[in-house]
C-alpha cells in the first residue's frame, strides 16, 4: 500500500455552506457532533492502508490544519503521515487554485518526488465509508490509466450530479453534468442485468453518478495534468477529453455516500445520524472514523427529556429541557426549560469561567449556552453561539432564503453564525 499516494482537496470556498464556511473551510465544517468533514476521506484512506496522505488546502484553512496537526500522528517506524500542502506562490504559478485539477497541478512536485505507483485522488466535503483496496484492485485488474468510483442512482437524483456513460466492459465512454433532459439520460441509462450482474441491490438505480473519488496511474495523471490546453477541473475538463486518449474504467460503488455541500444536505444528513437506524456508523467493525482526542467529561442529563438524539462529550443538558431529533456537539449547554426540534448545535471550542460569565451578564451578554425556556425548530446554531432565555428561532415566517443581523436563513433552515449574539426574547 506504499506505492499508494492520497491527495485530499480540501481548498474549496464552500459558498452553498454558507454561513457554515464564513470562518473556516469546508473540510473543518463540524459533523455528527464530535468530528468534522475532513476526518471522513482520511479515516478511509487510513482503514484502507492507505496512510501517506497529503491535504491540499487554500481558503480560511488555519482551524482544519490545527485539527489534521493535532488528530494524525504516526509512530516513527510506519512511514506513514497526514500533511497539509497549502497554497503557495512558487516560480511556476503565483495564482490561487483554479479547480481541483489545478490545485494537484500545483503541487505536483510532492507527487514527482514520490516513488508511488498511483495516486488517490479524494474530496473532503462527503460522508461515506469505502475500502479503496477493492477500487485499486478494480484500477489494476483492468489496467486502467483512471479509475472514477461511481454510485448507482435513480433518475430523480440525475439533474443534480455528473453522469457517467460506460460501454459494456466497464470502460467510460463520456460524461454528462447535471442532465435535465430524457434524450441526454437515454444513452446513460443501464441494464438491470447490467447492475445485478456487479451486486447492485435495486434495479430502478440505472444510472452512475461520479462521486469525485480517482485513482490515476502516476504517469497518466502527469500527462493528463500537463496536456494543453491545461485543463482547471478533473470532471468538467481532464477526464471528458481523457476518454478519447486514456483508458478510464468505473469502481461501482453500492453504499452510503451523501454530499454536503449544502445547508439542506447538511442538515439532513445530520439528522439522520440520530435516528433509530441510521445510515451512517461512525464507530463500525468496517472501519471506525477518528477525529481528534478531547479530555472532556461524560454529558451530563438532569431530568431532560431526549428522543433520536446524538449527544457529544462534556455537555449539559438541564432539568426540563426537551430534544426531538437533534445532534449536539461538545461542550453545549442546554438551558431549562429549552425545546428543540430538528436543531443541531455545534457545541462550543471552550467553556467560560464563572467570572466570565458574570462579567458578561452585567453586560447582557448571554453565556455559551442556549437560555432557558427558549424554543429553537429546524435550525443550525453554529460554535460558540450564545442563545438568550426566551428565544425563539422557528423561521415563523416561512422564509426560504434571508439574511438578518444575527442569523442566515437557506432552505428554511435557520442557521445562526458562529459567535453570533441572540439576546433575550428575540423572535426569528
Amino acid at each position: 500500500m506504499r506505492e499508494v499516494l492520497s491527495l485530499i482537496l480540501g481548498g474549496g470556498r464552500g459558498t452553498r455552506l454558507y454561513p457554515l464556511t464564513k470562518m473556516r473551510s469546508k473540510p473543518a465544517v463540524p459533523v455528527a457532533g464530535k468530528y468534522r468533514l475532513i476526518d471522513i476521506p482520511i479515516s478511509n484512506c487510513i482503514n484502507s492502508g492507505f496512510n501517506r496522505v497529503y491535504v491540499l488546502t487554500q481558503f480560511l484553512s488555519v482551524s482544519l490544519h490545527r485539527h489534521i496537526a493535532n488528530t494524525y500522528k504516526f509512530d516513527m517506524f510506519s512511514r506513514g503521515f497526514v500533511e497539509v500542502l497549502a497554497a503557495q506562490q512558487t516560480n511556476e504559478s503565483a495564482d490561487w487554485y483554479q479547480g481541483t485539477a489545478d490545485a494537484v497541478r500545483q503541487q505536483i512536485r510532492y507527487v514527482q518526488e514520490d516513488w508511488c505507483n498511483d495516486i488517490l485522488v479524494l474530496s473532503g466535503d462527503q460522508l461515506y465509508r469505502m475500502d479503496f483496496r477493492q477500487m485499486l484492485q478494480t484500477h489494476r485488474d483492468s489496467d486502467a490509466d483512471v479509475t472514477l468510483a461511481v454510485l448507482p442512482v435513480v433518475k430523480a437524483q440525475t439533474s443534480e450530479l455528473g453522469l457517467v456513460h460506460l460501454d459494456e466492459s466497464g470502460r467510460v465512454v463520456g460524461f454528462v453534468e447535471k442532465p435535465n433532459s430524457d434524450d441526454l439520460l437515454a444513452p446513460l441509462k443501464l441494464s438491470a442485468d447490467w447492475l445485478r450482474q456487479r451486486g447492485v441491490a435495486g434495479p430502478e438505480r440505472q444510472y452512475l453518478a461520479n462521486m469525485g473519488i480517482y485513482l490515476f496511474k502516476r504517469r497518466e495523471l502527469l500527462d493528463m495534468l500537463n496536456t494543453e490546453p491545461l485543463a482547471t477541473d478533473f470532471g468538467k475538463e481532464v477526464f471528458p477529453r481523457g476518454v478519447k486518449t486514456h483508458k478510464i474504467v468505473a469502481h461501482v460503488f453500492d453504499g452510503y455516500w451523501e454530499d454536503l455541500g449544502t445547508i439542506k444536505a447538511y442538515h439532513e444528513a445530520n439528522l439522520a445520524l440520530a435516528g433509530n437506524d441510521p445510515p451512517f456508523d461512525f464507530h463500525s467493525p468496517e472501519g471506525v472514523i477518528y477525529t481528534r482526542m478531547r479530555n472532556l467529561p461524560a454529558s451530563r442529563l438532569g431530568g431532560a427529556r431526549l428522543e433520536h438524539s446524538l449527544v457529544s462529550d462534556g455537555c449539559v443538558v438541564q432539568t426540563g429541557a426537551t430534544l426531538e431529533r437533534c445532534v449536539v456537539g461538545v461542550r453545549s449547554i442546554i438551558g431549562r426549560n429549552a425545546t428543540l426540534r430538528d436543531t443541531i448545535v455545534i457545541g462550543a471550542d471552550r467553556y467560560e469561567t464563572d467570572a466570565e460569565r458574570a462579567a458578561n451578564r452585567r453586560r447582557g451578554i448571554p453565556d455559551f449556552s442556549i437560555g432557558d425556556g427558549s424554543l429553537i425548530e429546524y435550525a443550525i446554531l453554529d460554535k460558540d453561539s450564545r442563545i438568550g432565555r426566551n428565544v425563539q428561532i422557528v423561521n415563523r415566517r416561512k422564509v426560504q432564503d434571508e439574511e438578518g443581523a444575527n442569523y442566515v436563513i437557506r432552505d428554511g433552515i435557520v442557521v445562526i453564525p458562529r459567535g453570533t449574539v441572540v439576546p433575550d426574547g428575540t423572535i426569528i
